[in-house]
């Protein structure tokens, strides 16, 4: 069982999570989205400076790893939150990294993969489509596909990690902003414009948006994850980070007065059960519930 404190910290990671998408749609607009994430890029390198250290033998897959995270990834999910729709929509199709990774698992780690979790991801790629027939949501297609493909970027790098050693997620971290920073920039320049003129009338209270994307998301959000994922299995952490994407959602309504259709809500359900039962190994789960309950009925 996880204590007290730990919930409570898996509890303020979500909220910095969910709260990050609010932060991430106003800062887009107000600065673009490649030119926002390159600013909150540059608040992370300078945090993270001290663990910028080189990993000897891992680099290539290091770099490529901070390059899918950080320019693919990223600039994915801004771009994909400034085209509209609805936080909700957006906040739970990041979560198809999830299947997407299980699925690039099997045939690229050649990992077996249950019926159940068959099932699972079927249900969440499903759910998926059921929000895109959302009339909010509908207007809005190419944020959706912008998104998953962030989710697949992810899910990429993910699979990618397994070629890393452990290097610790501040370290990480840092490689992803060295490498995101002048990558986002260079992209900026090329497809947006009128950068002259948001530096001149930039205030410094407009920067709160980028700095909390890269304080709280990355910072305290990961940071605590790593943490706990260092104190608990795998298997329970990840399924307690499914609340930010509900928190996001709710944080849209108040925020930006983003309506909820059935259809979003029915889709948003049938997406988080399937990532749910893809995190949480069903497999494993029900042998553990069949062990403990052939031991009961020994004592």
């Amino acid at each position: 069982m996880m204590s007290l404190p730990d919930l409570l910290l898996a509890l303020l990671a979500n909220f910095a999570w969910g709260f990050n998408f609010i932060a991430g749609k106003i800062g887009a607009g107000k600065f673009q989205p490649l030119f926002f994430t390159s600013i909150r890029f540059l608040f992370l390198l300078i945090i993270m400076l001290p663990w910028l250290k080189p990993a000897h033998g891992h680099m290539k897959p290091l770099l490529r790893v901070s390059f899918l995270l950080g320019v693919v990834h990223f600039g994915m999910v801004f771009i994909g939150l400034n085209a509209g729709g609805n936080i909700a929509s957006i906040a739970i199709t990041t979560q198809l990294y999830v299947p997407f990774s299980a699925i690039l698992a099997t045939l690229f780690l050649r990992e077996r993969i249950s019926f159940i979790r068959i099932v699972a991801i079927a249900i969440a790629l499903l759910g998926v489509m059921v929000i895109g027939f959302d009339p909010t949501v509908f207007n809005h297609l190419d944020a959706i596909l912008w998104v998953s493909g962030a989710a697949f970027a992810m899910a990429v790098a993910t699979i990618l990690m397994r070629q890393c050693p452990n290097l610790g997620v501040f370290r990480l971290q840092a490689w992803i902003a060295a490498v995101a920073l002048p990558s986002l920039l260079l992209l900026s320049i090329i497809f947006e414009s009128g950068h002259v003129q948001l530096i001149r009338h930039i205030h410094l209270s407009d920067l709160w948006s980028p700095l909390y994307s890269a304080v709280a998301a990355s910072v305290v959000g990961h940071g605590i994850v790593y943490y706990l994922l260092g104190r608990y299995p795998v298997s329970s952490v990840t399924p307690l980070m499914l609340l930010a994407p509900i928190l996001a959602s709710i944080f849209g309504v108040f925020c930006f007065g983003d309506e909820l259709g059935w259809k979003l809500i029915v889709g948003g359900g049938m997406t988080l059960l399937g990532i749910l039962l893809v995190s949480i190994n069903p497999d494993a789960l029900i042998k553990t519930i069949k062990l403990r309950r052939g031991m009961l009925k020994k004592g």
